[in-house]
């Protein structure tokens, strides 16, 4: 291999071993130290790369987890839905979505990364995937001088896992045939209210 191919002293050249090493420094690091706690620089070092190279194969550090957690939609996409939502209507276009998306031809892929990072041995992923990736913007969101918002997406991320349960693991019915606005008529009210309203 010649000099130019391996880059820097010390490096891995930019291939798919390269890449795997980058995953596999990742996928420690987002499950030891979580999402906010994680850099690429770190990844990098632990991976022996540039940080360039890391941006080159990923991209961001979001799209870098959803490569780490194999989820087959970058999350940046389902977060600009929820970030457009009038405040008043974030319940219902978190269910729309969601469910939307689970019926979707990426549905079945979606499912089986969920279900493995819920009942899989690295709970620590799974933590990160739900607090610090997927509800942190909507938690900012709905945050005032008085309540951070943590309890309410806590709640909401155990509404939307128990109806992708339900809905697609189990097969409950009538609620797995269910149309979509008939979901989102029963259950976004719910949603709603653990977001802005009353919690007793």
């Amino acid at each position: 291999m010649t000099g130019e191919a391996q880059g820097r002293s010390g490096r891995r050249p930019g291939n798919s071993g390269a890449r795997a090493a980058i995953l596999d420094a990742a996928r420690r690091r987002f499950s030891e130290n979580g999402f906010d706690g994680t850099s690429i620089r770190a990844v990098a070092g632990d991976a022996g790369v540039d940080p360039a190279l890391v941006h080159h194969y990923f991209g961001s550090k979001r799209q870098l987890f959803a490569a780490v957690v194999e989820l087959p939609i970058d999350p940046e996409v389902v977060m600009r839905v929820f970030a457009a939502a009038p405040l008043d209507e974030l319940g219902a276009t978190m269910v729309r979505t969601l469910v939307t998306l689970w019926d979707s031809e990426l549905g079945s892929a979606a499912v089986a990364v969920l279900r493995t990072m819920v009942a899989g041995t690295d709970p620590g992923l799974a933590r990160s995937f739900f607090v610090e990736v997927a509800l942190e913007r909507v938690r900012a969101r709905i945050a005032t001088e008085t309540d951070d918002g943590s309890g309410r997406v806590a709640l909401v991320a155990s509404q939307m896992l128990g109806m992708l349960i339900a809905r697609k693991v189990i097969e409950l019915e009538p609620l797995a045939a269910m149309p979509v606005d008939a979901v989102v008529a029963a259950v976004g009210p719910t949603v709603q209210r653990y977001l802005t309203g009353e919690l007793g």
